[in-house]
């Protein structure tokens, strides 16, 4: 009988379970993997008015008639009207419906480059009907706009349960949330208002690039966040399947007071957390049902029609960190201070997918924009997008090496023979698309210019797949199915493009994906085991019927991405 210790170290994750003689050579035509991830979109807020090519079908807000190809209110635009909730006390992943908004509240430009964020952003009407609008009805493609709110919690509200009818009261509500501060009076208070609800139109003329690439190459409408909320939870599931925790001496450990989630609502409040602002709140301790917030969501994964992951996959004595930390690494490896006052994830311990292809000989980088800049004041280098930083594995190895600046991809593109079997690209932090400080046609261009360099290399092209993401979906909404897997996700829909001379033609694929998804594409392409024993890439391929091909019937399941490629015929190289 295994001991204590042991079962608990498989749990978190610990050891991991790669062979030590995986396959080296590819099981399919691809070499080259390379992943680009953009930031915080839905499928929704970028193709919800996609019309794809005869033959195909999708899941978005005009195919269901939410809203017409000229962005206007459909025929079932209620579909989307979102709706006033009610949390008093303890928290809940589904509020009570108090209600619904009669019209949107005026949306706000937080954090949106050259405007106010502390008042009505004036470019939208004060008053717009209960459902999705076009952002490119009053501001161009290319305007900075506010910036949803996307926590753990929240998403889970927003969502309510799969009703997604709680974006804008949540936003509305608690925002970003207070850092165990009184809640502010009057409207407005969280500087939101309705800007979640904002969509843009491929059929008016928005994101032409990704419109083309959906047009050409293949996409998936069924591909998700895998973990409710942010940036840094969602970039380490792309690389883990996984969730991190706070540590000490490489064990899990208590953080400090202050950074440790209480959404419990503050007395005579409604849903008004206790402490769960963005230098406060992130880690949470999800085996105990002692700690807030945490019974609420295992209540409602408990009453779901299937068993969900590894019972929820939250080992014992263990806080997860839920939103976003930067890594306790600087970008040359130096230990970082930690502290109470420090918002650092401690250096991480489960396996990535890095540890496994270096150990199956299986070259890799990892691209980061403005990594040899370091932290600047530009806010040009994401920190929390340099995924290996947050690992000893890589920061006190050899592997330290494999984590460069974009600009070194640029030079390594040029030579076939060197290139890395896998690469993710996290872009610079101007170009990423995040609402507010960025825009999306700046992501759009850097796509595009990837792509054009690995197709100028005929060598390199015929052999790779690009993948492009979003990390998460920035709070936007979506009106997509969620499947919840364990405590820490699914959350929305976010587009997911398969660009290669092997992508199925001009096609729309349904299967259920998330993160884990990538890792099991890169896994089952170069012959490797699951990463651990909690790792997202041992669940199923989904299995599905022509009735509803969005809903696995052997849930919990998420899907390779083996089915937006076909090996069989001759490749289209141009």
């Amino acid at each position: 009988m295994k001991s204590i210790l042991a079962n608990t170290m498989l749990l978190l994750g610990i050891l991991p379970l790669h062979a030590a003689h995986a396959q080296v050579t590819p099981t399919t035509p691809i070499e080259h993997v390379i992943v680009i991830v953009g930031e915080n979109r839905t499928f929704d807020n970028l193709y919800g008015v996609y019309k794809p090519r005869r033959g195909q079908t999708i899941s978005n807000l005009l195919s269901k008639g939410i809203v017409k190809e000229d962005g206007s209110p459909g025929p079932h635009f209620q579909d989307a009207a979102q709706n006033l909730g009610g949390n008093m006390g303890s928290y809940t992943p589904t509020p009570m419906i108090n209600g619904s908004y009669m019209n949107l509240p005026q949306p706000y430009a937080a954090g949106a480059f050259g405007q106010r964020r502390d008042i009505p952003d004036a470019r939208f009407p004060v008053a717009m009907p209960n459902g999705p609008f076009q952002i490119t009805s009053y501001v161009s493609y290319g305007a900075h706009t506010g910036d949803p709110v996307h926590r753990f919690f929240q998403m889970w509200q927003q969502i309510n349960g799969g009703n997604n009818d709680l974006f804008v009261w949540v936003a509305e509500a608690i925002g970003a949330g207070p850092s165990n501060i009184p809640p502010p009076p009057g409207p407005g208070r969280t500087n939101q208002g309705a800007i979640a609800m904002g969509f843009y139109n491929m059929q008016a003329g928005d994101a032409p690039f990704f419109k083309k690439m959906a047009d050409t190459y293949a996409i998936a409408d069924n591909y998700h966040q895998p973990v409710m909320g942010g940036t840094t939870a969602n970039y380490l599931a792309l690389a883990t399947a996984d969730v991190s925790f706070y540590t000490a001496n490489g064990k899990p450990a208590i953080p400090p007071a202050k950074q440790i989630e209480n959404t419990d609502a503050q007395p005579n409040t409604n849903n008004w957390f206790i402490e769960d602002g963005y230098r406060g709140g992130s880690y949470v301790k999800c085996a105990d049902l002692n700690q807030p917030g945490v019974t609420g969501i295992r209540n409602f994964l408990n009453k779901l029609p299937y068993q969900v992951f590894n019972n929820g996959n939250c080992a014992p004595d263990t806080y997860y960190m839920v939103n976003n930390m930067d890594p306790a690494f600087s970008p040359t490896g130096a230990a970082l201070e930690l502290g109470a006052d420090k918002f650092l994830l401690p250096p991480q311990t489960i396996p990535h997918i890095g540890d496994a292809l270096s150990a199956a000989n299986v070259s890799w980088k990892w691209y980061s924009g403005g990594r040899n800049d370091g932290k600047n004041v530009d806010k040009e280098y994401c920190a929390m997008c340099d995924t290996p930083s947050f690992f000893a594995s890589t920061m006190n190895g050899p592997d330290k090496q494999k984590l460069q600046d974009l600009h070194q991809f640029y030079v390594d593109v040029k030579d076939a023979k060197t290139f890395p079997a896998v690469s993710f690209i996290a872009p610079y932090d101007s170009i990423s698309g995040h609402p507010g400080y960025a825009v999306q046609p700046s992501f759009d261009q850097l796509v595009s210019d990837v792509l054009a360099r690995v197709q100028s290399n005929p060598v390199l092209w015929k052999k790779t797949a690009i993948l492009v993401t979003f990390d998460e979906g920035g709070g936007y909404y979506d009106s997509g199915y969620v499947q919840f897997i364990d405590f820490f996700g699914d959350g929305t829909r976010v587009p997911m493009l398969a660009i290669s001379p092997f992508s199925k033609r001009a096609h729309v694929d349904h299967t259920y994906y998330d993160h884990a998804s990538i890792l099991k594409f890169i896994e089952r392409n170069w012959g490797l085991a699951p990463l651990s024993t909690r790792s997202r890439d041992n669940l199923p391929n989904p299995v599905t019927d022509k009735a509803n091909p969005y809903v696995p019937l052997n849930r919990p399941a998420i899907g390779d991405l083996m089915n937006l490629f076909d090996f069989t015929r001759t490749p289209v190289t141009k």
